[in-house]
């Protein structure tokens, strides 16, 4: 790829012991906009000299902006596991679809190793369901009575991604954060996001709660008399 030789400058000069480098986001799927920055997940046991596991910085070099994810294993197990108890397993998103620029043989290795964790799709306790679906229904019902405009913007959004979070999480998906979550509910139905969607985009606020019950309504219900926390 194009950003190759660039990337091998920027780790030469800032993770020269890495052993693992992998090219994610908007670059790697040649998908660039005039805002894009350059996502590198960097891995290697001899990363730091200051004992730290890992590293999460922006960079600016030769023009262009990089946002590293850097880890020792260790760190890469910690911060792994808990974006996938988090349902946002982002860097092992990294791990797995992006393209490697430095060490295939030992990114093989830790895909074996997190590929079938990141298969089995998130399972939602039942305290957390139940907690989705109260928060559901108490924002629905703020918004529905909304009259002010700001409002029931704020409402509307937060419905949203409340909501779609709640069909994926229902259906064993992983969930996002910002523009990747219309993104994953669209990959997992398109028509069931385009439904969800629509009415938002009209700003028609009465069939946009319709969808929203009817998503709450296959997750189980409203929730809100009785529920303790």
């Amino acid at each position: 790829m194009e950003f190759f030789p660039l990337i091998e400058r920027f780790v030469s000069a800032h993770f020269p012991r890495a052993d693992v480098v992998v090219l994610a986001g908007s670059t790697s799927r040649s998908q660039r906009t005039p805002t894009s920055d350059i996502d590198l997940l960097i891995l290697g046991d001899h990363l730091f000299d200051d004992g730290r596991e890992s590293l999460a910085a922006t960079y600016l070099f030769e023009g262009e902006v990089f946002e590293v994810f850097a880890y020792t294993s260790a760190g890469y197990e910690t911060w792994a596991t808990r974006g996938l108890e988090q349902h946002r397993p982002v860097i092992v998103q990294m791990l797995l679809d992006g393209v490697t620029v430095r060490g295939d043989e030992e990114r093989a290795g830790y895909r074996r190793a997190w590929e079938p964790r990141y298969a089995e799709g998130p399972v939602l306790t039942s305290a957390e369901h139940d907690h989705r679906r109260y928060v559901i229904t108490d924002i629905l019902d703020d918004f529905v009575d909304a009259t002010d405009p700001l409002e029931l913007h704020v409402l509307a959004s937060a419905l949203f991604e409340r909501t779609a979070e709640l069909v994926l999480l229902t259906n064993h998906r992983w969930i996002g954060a910002g523009k990747y979550l219309p993104r994953r509910l669209r990959e997992f139905d398109p028509e069931r996001a385009e439904r969800l969607s629509a009415p938002l985009l009209t700003n028609d606020h009465a069939a946009f709660a319709g969808r929203v019950r009817e998503e709450l309504d296959r997750a189980g219900g409203r929730l809100q008399a009785g529920y303790s926390r």
